[in-house]
């Protein structure tokens, strides 16, 4: 599958509405749009987290994979489901990586005797803000009337690796909420 992108600027969304991926026309408003823009938004987010020093290579390398992942989830999120022409989708297997990467990373981590809160190293910190963008994703994949169940999996058990990764990146000194600890 090649990607031409001849000219980057069309002035075709100029007043407000975007093409979807079978080239119909819908407002820059419309679920679909704002499923696949906070997907976008994600990346950009799980990109700046591969700048940071501290991340574990081999967590580098599953983002980067992940990064990729997530332009396949945009690329379903931006075409309705209907018509005969075959379109990239979402697929199991890609759900199924993530469920292998956490139980990886769970199994060395300390059972949690508390909520972790979001912080500690900047990657931990960083991954934070990833799943919480992600879980936004999430809620509005699930406007998208006739969206891919599997986008739907894909980004919750993504939102669960990105917990998890922020786990491992703070160690055994993981910040933990202590109820009640300032009244």
């Amino acid at each position: 599958m090649t990607v031409n992108l001849t000219r980057i600027y069309t002035k075709l969304g100029d007043a407000g509405d975007t093409h979807l991926g079978d080239m119909s026309r819908v407002p820059k408003t419309h679920p679909r749009v704002e499923a696949y823009g906070d997907v976008d938004e994600l990346n950009a987010q799980v990109g700046v987290t591969l700048t940071l020093d501290g991340l574990p290579a081999a967590y580098a390398g599953w983002l980067g994979q992940v990064q990729n992942d997530l332009f396949d989830v945009g690329a379903d999120l931006s075409v309705p489901h209907e018509g005969d022409r075959a379109r990239l989708r979402v697929k199991p297997e890609q759900t199924t990586w993530l469920e292998d990467r956490c139980d990886e990373v769970n199994a060395t981590l300390a059972p949690l005797k508390s909520f972790v809160l979001p912080g500690g190293t900047p990657a931990a910190a960083h991954l934070h803000i990833c799943r919480t963008v992600c879980r936004r994703a999430e809620r509005r994949a699930l406007l998208v009337e006739d969206g891919n169940p599997e986008v739907l999996r894909y980004l919750n058990r993504l939102s669960d690796l990105l917990f998890i990764l922020s786990r491992g990146a703070n160690g055994p000194s993981e910040p933990l909420w202590q109820p009640g600890k300032f009244q």
